[in-house]
């Protein structure tokens, strides 16, 4: 047991003003592995004024001195890179294997794409007669979720830091620890004070506090659109900048000319990443109607060789959901499917076999999934898969882009041609061609109620900076 009793503020370790206590649990054991302390607005109102204090030098700082610190901030976390695996592994149930190889190496992939903006990122451009300014924003709030821990956070503290911004994080109480850990990486690396804070709470608390502050600038918010909802509200009355990642229900388009087995089976192994815990992934897939039983039984048949279990297994594929709340969300929905008359090919309710403790859920599978049920609108957020038919191309667009929800689309074809004139009409601020390899410069955000404003790479930078236009600033040369 270890407690997490401090905030980082103002370049210190600190107590909060009146601390309460929760307790960290395994995911994968339900067993209590720490404490963490959670503050308050008056926690948050102390960060603020030691970033606002630290804004105006940081701000001058040049882009070369920006460029240095994110080095190394580089070089430190690859120091403490196994610090940052066993983190995720214990606080949201990250299976060993994939903690290393997919989410930790997220941090050196997306500061590399940052660099490498900055070394041609113009701050002032010329437009005729007009200079474009671009400037850091102010003192930011980052509110982070707990699936991808380290990942989003340094996909907004970074360029927040690369913008010569100020700012504010409050991590999910849920993956807390890897939080903590990056703030020991950025003292380290020697972020000046206040320049980045870190205050640990939950959001009708911290977050709600650092969205409604008056003296806060901007602020980036990753997770539910539920939740996105209250922090742009909170943040209406100051009017103040909100960029938002939320919730997806990710279409999966297989057009007829595809080689089923192979595009399946990567559909499968897409909708599974992050034991399901991820909003772009494709969770719906849409086969041609006389494909359907034959890619249903591929799917089955894929899923059933997932090994779920123990986080600390090197062979363990898929770990189990962050809490029981969100274990129990998993299975309502399981059993929704099922009552409003899908077919379950693989998995179902409860617990895999031999797996007695821990929030682990069985990776499922139904098809014949028609666009009214539940399980094709809501984001499940868990390892369950929804195989919807269609008999045209045009359906299959229909079908993709019926949801409230625009964050990502994916589609799959044998001809290029083909497959780029049906993503052109899918609804999503990211679109996955032919499962390509990720692209960490590629603008990620969404469409509709997945939220506004983009990270990574240039866009990720852009959103951290505001544009001032100083006309007749060329006149006269």
């Amino acid at each position: 047991m270890k407690d997490y009793a401090k905030f980082y503020i103002d370049g210190m370790w600190v107590d909060p003003v009146n601390p309460a206590w929760v307790d960290l649990v395994d995911p994968g054991t339900e067993e209590i592995h720490g404490r963490l302390a959670l503050g308050g607005r008056e926690d948050v109102n102390r960060a603020v004024i030691a970033a606002r204090r630290a804004f105006t030098a940081n701000a001058e700082t040049s882009v070369d001195e920006r460029k240095q610190l994110l080095r190394r901030i580089l070089d430190i976390y690859t120091r403490r890179y196994d610090e940052f695996v066993e983190a995720m592994r214990l606080e949201m149930g990250a299976p060993i294997t994939f903690a290393a190889k997919g989410q930790a190496p997220r941090v050196p992939l997306h500061v590399n794409a940052l660099l490498d903006v900055l070394e041609h990122f113009q701050f002032e451009e010329d437009r005729g007669s007009t200079r474009l300014r671009y400037e850091p924003v102010g003192v930011c709030g980052l509110i982070t979720p707990w699936n991808w821990p380290v990942n989003q956070v340094i996909v907004k503290v970074a360029p927040a830091l690369a913008a010569g911004c100020t700012m504010v994080l409050k991590p999910s109480e849920y993956s807390a620890v890897s939080a903590l850990l990056i703030a020991e990486v950025l003292d380290e690396a020697g972020v000046p004070p206040g320049v980045f804070n870190l205050v640990n709470g939950g959001g009708p608390e911290v977050g709600a506090a650092i969205a409604s502050h008056e003296d806060i600038d901007m602020v980036s918010f990753t997770g539910s659109t539920r939740a996105g909802i209250e922090v742009a509200r909170a943040a209406a009355a100051t009017v103040k900048r909100v960029a938002q990642e939320l919730g997806g229900k990710s279409a999966n388009i297989l057009l007829d000319d595809v080689k089923l087995d192979d595009a399946v089976r990567r559909g499968v192994s897409g909708c599974f990443t992050n034991s399901g815990q991820s909003c772009s992934i494709p969770t719906r897939m849409l086969v041609p109607r006389k494909m359907m039983a034959e890619a249903a039984s591929i799917a089955a048949e894929a899923a059933k060789t997932y090994r779920v279990g123990p986080t600390d297994r090197d062979d363990t594929q898929l770990g189990p959901m962050v809490n029981e709340s969100q274990f129990m969300r998993v299975q309502d929905f399981i059993r929704q499917g099922i009552e409003e008359g899908a077919t379950l090919v693989a998995g179902g309710p409860g617990r895999p076999e031999g797996l007695e403790k821990g929030y682990f859920v069985r990776p499922t599978v139904f098809s014949g999934v028609t666009p009214d049920m539940t399980i094709a609108k809501e984001e499940i957020f868990g390892p369950v898969l929804a195989i919807i038919p269609y008999d045209s191309d045009d359906e299959a667009v229909a079908i993709a882009n019926g949801t409230s929800y625009g964050l990502a689309a994916y589609v799959q074809s044998s001809s290029p041609d083909r497959a780029r004139g049906l993503a052109r009409r899918l609804n999503g601020g990211q679109v996955h061609i032919n499962y390509p390899p990720p692209d960490f410069a590629a603008p990620f955000g969404g469409f509709r109620r997945s939220g506004n404003g983009r990270e990574w790479g240039e866009a990720g930078l852009r959103e951290y900076l505001e544009t001032k236009a100083m006309i007749g600033y060329g006149a006269g040369q």
